[in-house]
């Protein structure tokens, strides 16, 4: 059986790791304890955490033991990696619900039955913290000059950083710690953003314990021009079905670029390397054929066999020009909203297709808005109760983006 690091590089995942060969040596030998850090900062996981879920799948699919650590303390503070402004501070109790909705989420794609995955929560040792006691065994193995080299902190510089921030390449560090000393973690595992403060975990555990410990990052998911994938005009793509609709999903991933498509399939799907260079390697209108597979595999992993199904089958139903809902994203709307019209611009805006009436009106002058299958032309249009079919109205952006409107 192949080394799971080397699965790992074939499927392109790997960016970053700490000694390779001696790493790659004790994957072979033994069954591995590792961990990953998710920072409870919203009530879903999103497309980009979609990655460092399937790297965890491949290690326990290989015999290794993940532990998924919520940040229930870490949270608290904020990562200022790759932020420009100070994050948002959540209520205890808000980052505890995110933390309680990341653990049901990923129990849907991790074995943690009979002991063969974790879930723990920093909050449990860095909220008691002795900050005196912590300075003294931790803080003393911190170069204040060397942390400032770090990318994390060195873009944060000019705008200013605050101590508080400052201090959370300590508490991840710490987590590495704690997590080796309770459950014999050796590696710590997170996105090339993490880098940093990785490293830093890495190298106080080598350093306090006198012993060898990993770390590794992967690649984030980013599109041909280097931005990361997982955004579109209304927002996020969540793994939530509620805040991202399987059907939303799967059009995601059916529309993305031609150029990611090997990408994708290698990061977000577990079809054999063979499979996805086969339907990469399709060119022209055939290379559709590789993002429907794209499209329905990630949607029948996050969303199970059943919506996926239907995503299809909606998105197929659209594409040849036919009317069946599926799954197709629907927002119910009171009667009463309609009673004398509501304007076309604003009804885009509280659907989410835009984000602003000047990008509904360029939108409409370029001739990308369809009521049903007729273009919209009047940028004043009204919407009336009377413009709906059993209570239904369908809004088409572009070719590809439809939306659909309920009256209750």
């Amino acid at each position: 059986m192949a080394n799971v690091l080397d699965l790992l590089e074939e499927r392109g995942y790997i960016d970053q790791v700490t000694y390779e060969d001696e790493l790659r040596e004790l994957l072979d030998k033994e069954s591995v304890t590792f961990y990953i850090g998710f920072d409870a900062t919203a009530d879903s996981l999103t497309l980009g955490h979609f990655v460092q879920i399937m790297v965890m799948k491949h290690m326990q699919e290989a015999g290794h033991k993940p532990i998924a650590l919520l940040g229930g303390g870490t949270t608290l503070i904020g990562d200022p990696s790759g932020k420009s402004d100070m994050r948002k501070m959540l209520t205890k109790e808000q980052i505890d619900h995110n933390a309680k909705r990341f653990k049901e989420q990923l129990s849907q794609f991790i074995d943690f039955s009979d002991d063969k995955a974790l879930v723990v929560n920093n909050a449990d040792w860095l909220l008691n913290l002795n900050y005196v006691e912590f300075l003294r065994e931790i803080g003393v193995h911190f170069s204040v000059n060397r942390m400032l080299t770090a990318e994390c902190y060195k873009q944060r510089l000019e705008k200013g950083l605050t101590y508080f921030e400052f201090s959370y390449m300590l508490m991840q560090s710490y987590d590495y710690l704690k997590l080796y000393r309770d459950y014999d973690c050796k590696l710590e595992i997170g996105g090339s953003d993490q880098w940093s403060n990785i490293l830093s975990g890495y190298e106080l555990v080598r350093r306090i314990e006198n012993d060898k410990v990993y770390a590794m990052t992967f690649k984030l998911l980013t599109n041909a021009e280097g931005k990361k994938m997982g955004k579109t005009e209304s927002g996020t793509i969540w793994l939530d079905s509620e805040k991202t609709s399987p059907y939303e999903l799967y059009q995601y991933l059916r529309n993305i670029d031609d150029r990611d498509v090997e990408k994708c399939l290698s990061m977000l799907t577990l079809l054999p390397m063979y499979e996805v260079r086969k339907l990469s390697s399709l060119e022209g209108a055939e290379i559709n054929k590789a993002k429907e597979v794209l499209a329905y595999e990630v949607t029948k992993t996050v969303h199970g066999e059943k919506e996926a199904d239907k995503a299809q089958k909606a998105a197929k139903a659209l594409f040849e020009g036919g009317s069946q809902g599926g799954s197709i994203p629907t927002t119910e709307i009171d009667k009463s909203n309609f009673t004398n019209g509501m304007g076309i611009l604003d009804l885009m805006t509280n659907l989410g297709l835009t984000s602003s009436n000047s990008e509904g009106r360029r939108l409409i002058k370029q001739g990308g808005i369809y009521i049903g299958d007729n273009r919209v032309d009047d940028p004043n249009l009204k919407i009336e109760i009377a413009d709906f079919d059993d209570n239904k109205l369908m809004i088409r952006k572009g070719k590809k983006v439809y939306h659909q409107v309920k009256l209750v």
